[in-house]
């Protein structure tokens, strides 16, 4: 059964740090390039930070220089460091392959950044 789950979101001062992890069911992280996502609500899902499987990374604009994605394939496992964190930033974190053929979604990692 494909199953990401993500973890370490939180409740987080602006200019805090957080990072993320999304585990993956057998090898399905270490065998696909891996995209963070995240929804504010009553906004729609965007596209925060992707990383190939040879480990190349792309960034939003909105993040760049402040977020930073990672893989360990060892672990099946994919990471967000968020630093200088905003309050819009605030938002519902996800993990998945690119699309359009999705994983299953998870349940994501709650993000919420106090001003």
């Amino acid at each position: 059964q494909v199953q990401l789950v993500e973890s370490g979101g939180g409740l987080v001062q602006a200019g805090g740090s957080l990072r993320l992890s999304c585990a993956g069911s057998g090898t399905i992280v270490s065998r696909n390039a891996m995209d963070w996502y995240r929804q504010a609500p009553g906004k729609q899902r965007e596209l925060v930070a992707g990383i190939t499987s040879g480990g190349s990374t792309n960034y939003a604009d909105s993040v760049k220089g402040r977020f930073t994605i990672s893989r360990d394939n060892a672990k099946n496992t994919v990471y967000l460091q968020m630093n200088s964190l905003k309050p819009e930033d605030t938002a519902v974190y996800y993990c998945n392959k690119p699309g359009p053929f999705n994983f299953p979604w998870g349940q994501g990692t709650q993000v919420t950044v106090s001003s």
